[in-house]
């Protein structure tokens, strides 16, 4: 089973809905058989290229309420290890690091992929890395496993650009317009941070319904949102919804 996840990396929803998924993955007979694959996608396209403190543009998109919305995540991300820290969090334009995960990817494979994904995450959210430097994303990616030398060198170019601009746009054409948002098989979609049981129950659906065992209808209802989670799971444009 393949599943694509269309991600970015400014999004706290992502964070804890990889998590979540894992922990699904965990449960799931034949999990470690399950290929992951991120897919980029840019809540804020027009993010600066120079880094600013996460809490003033927050504050200033959304006012006071911001402060509380932050606080929000950061109690549910305990319950999945996730140490969020606005306070140190930047603001910055997210396109270097997902040509950095499209080389991960393509060179290194779908695994570490996973790797680096999760590595960029915790950098932005818990340590304060500014994930659109060149010097502090070569340094994630060695840490991670990757060739310093060909991460500088690929950073330093166009290299990938154009395929992330590919993908940027047929997330569009998908309609996707909300991360994290689970594509399963290429057919069925799940928006969302949902919780790792929803996610276990659509796992199996889809195993049932490759192997013939279901009907595709059944499939359908599994993979919709609780109705208590829909539309609080995950961001929008330039939005999350807490």
């Amino acid at each position: 089973m393949k599943v694509e996840i269309y991600s970015d990396i400014a999004c706290p929803w992502c964070f804890i809905g990889k998590r979540r998924f894992e922990q699904a993955l965990d449960r799931f007979p034949g999990g470690d058989e399950v290929e992951v694959v991120f897919r980029p996608y840019q809540l804020v396209p027009d993010a600066p290229e120079q880094a600013t403190g996460h809490r003033a543009w927050l504050a200033e998109r959304y006012g006071p309420q911001s402060v509380a919305m932050d606080a929000r995540v950061t109690e549910l991300g305990k319950a999945d290890g996730i140490d969020y820290d606005f306070d140190a969090a930047l603001h910055v334009n997210t396109f270097l690091a997902h040509r950095l995960l499209h080389l991960a990817e393509t060179e290194y494979g779908a695994r570490k992929q996973v790797e680096l994904k999760e590595s960029l995450l915790k950098a932005h959210f818990s340590d304060g890395v500014d994930v659109g430097d060149r010097e502090r994303l070569t340094e994630i990616a060695v840490a991670t496993g990757l060739d310093g030398a060909r991460v500088s060198a690929y950073l330093a170019g166009d290299e990938g650009a154009a395929e992330v601009r590919a993908q940027l746009a047929e997330a569009r054409a998908l309609g996707i317009t909300a991360v994290p948002t689970f594509v399963f098989e290429g057919r069925w979609a799940v928006q969302g941070g949902q919780e790792a049981s929803t996610f276990l129950r659509v796992l199996e659906q889809v195993t049932e319904q490759m192997a013939g065992q279901a009907a595709e209808q059944a499939v359908a209802e599994a993979a919709q949102p609780r109705p208590d989670a829909a539309g609080t799971a995950a961001c929008a444009d330039g939005t999350c919804a807490i």
